[in-house]
């Protein structure tokens, strides 16, 4: 891998006379004066970006929101969305659509992949948010399914109140599951309670944790977008969750004691993506100069190391430490992404990025160089 990306970069390097804007990340490569090439990222985390690589017509195969993507055993991309016409898309790396299905998750959020036995399971999360034909966005209690890769449901996690840990008017809009190495399945509740909910492999309750309402703050979660299993220390496994609102990463252990929290100032984080040694995360917002949240064509990517610091924001300013504490992240002045949602790594270090609200649009590749 390594030396298939030098080869690439090198290459790209030799043929090119680059103009760049290193404070902001992206460089405009002018290859014999036939074609422009837009590399973005830091450091040894630089991409070449690819807005045209999934194979799909909108026609066929629409797309309201590219929410998720993972990547199965077989090496195939899998991406949710909330388009019932195809809620779930299935690609290989060179873009080319293989399969797909689903019809009935207008709320189409969160995708994780499990294995059992050798076989590779999803659990899709419907977060109850959908969009009409207007376009309007209208609230409704979520759910969390596991399937098999063709669909076949084999069992569903409804509302908590069912089983009396959430009152009645309590909302339930999950965004994000994870699954821990003996099977546990943590639930994010990231758009209505934000509590993080444990249930065994089953599906049975364990226990919650998280929500708004501790003694002590850091345990609260604002915004509890993402959670994900982090097994870089294979003897201390330990819970990431997202706390967007606050643009930060706060890790617990399995059974829900608060450890740390990672700040990430000027991002809207969604779910922590571990691949390796690294986290990666979509930006789904980010801030401009003055600190103000930005709307439109905002967000971008960013890249953590083994010892939880940036490294790389593809589409957004380098990371900047000053005694040791990381300064606000702001996008690229010319925005490359639309409301980074999630990063699906592959074998060759290559990056899938889902957008949401970007105007009907498929993932963006990122090849890196």
């Amino acid at each position: 891998m390594t030396t298939r990306r030098n080869f690439i970069k090198n290459t790209t390097l030799a043929t090119a006379t680059t103009l760049s804007s290193s404070n902001f990340g992206f460089s405009i490569l002018h290859q014999d004066k036939k074609a422009e090439e837009l590399i973005i990222g830091h450091g040894d985390f630089k991409y070449k970006v690819d807005k045209s690589w999934a194979k799909i017509s909108a026609n066929s195969n629409p797309i309201f929101n590219c929410h998720e993507m993972v990547q199965d055993s077989k090496g195939r991309l899998i991406m949710l969305g909330d388009n019932v016409r195809n809620n779930i898309l299935i690609f290989d790396k060179s873009g080319k659509l293989l399969d797909f299905w689903g019809t009935a998750f207008p709320g189409g959020h969160g995708l994780t992949l499990t294995k059992e036995g050798g076989e590779d399971f999803l659990l899709i999360v419907d977060c109850g948010w959908y969009q009409d034909k207007t376009g309007k966005w209208n609230p409704q209690a979520g759910q969390v399914l596991k399937t098999d890769l063709n669909g076949r449901v084999i069992f569903t996690i409804g509302h908590p109140r069912t089983i009396g840990i959430y009152k009645d008017n309590q909302p339930f809009m999950p965004t994000e599951t994870a699954v821990a190495p003996n099977g546990d399945i943590y639930v994010a509740d990231g758009y209505g309670s934000d509590y993080i909910i444990q249930y065994n492999s089953r599906g049975q309750y364990i226990r919650h944790f998280g929500g708004q309402h501790n003694a002590n703050k850091e345990h609260n979660l604002y915004n509890a977008h993402g959670v994900a299993i982090d097994l870089r220390d294979k003897n201390n496994p330990v819970l990431i969750c997202t706390s967007r609102d606050e643009n930060c990463f706060k890790f617990f252990t399995l059974d829900g004691k608060f450890i740390k929290r990672v700040d990430l100032p000027g991002m809207y984080v969604c779910r922590p993506v571990l691949d390796a040694e690294n986290i990666y995360a979509g930006v789904c917002w980010s801030k401009d100069a003055n600190g103000q949240k930005l709307g439109g064509d905002s967000g971008f990517v960013t890249i953590l190391d083994k010892n939880n610091k940036v490294v790389s924001s593809p589409g957004g300013t380098a990371p900047t430490y000053k005694n040791g504490i990381l300064q606000a992240t702001l996008q690229a002045t010319n925005p490359i992404f639309q409301h980074g949602h999630d990063v699906c790594v592959d074998e060759d270090k290559n990056l899938y990025i889902c957008q949401w609200n970007a105007n009907h649009t498929a993932p963006v590749k990122l090849t890196r160089v």
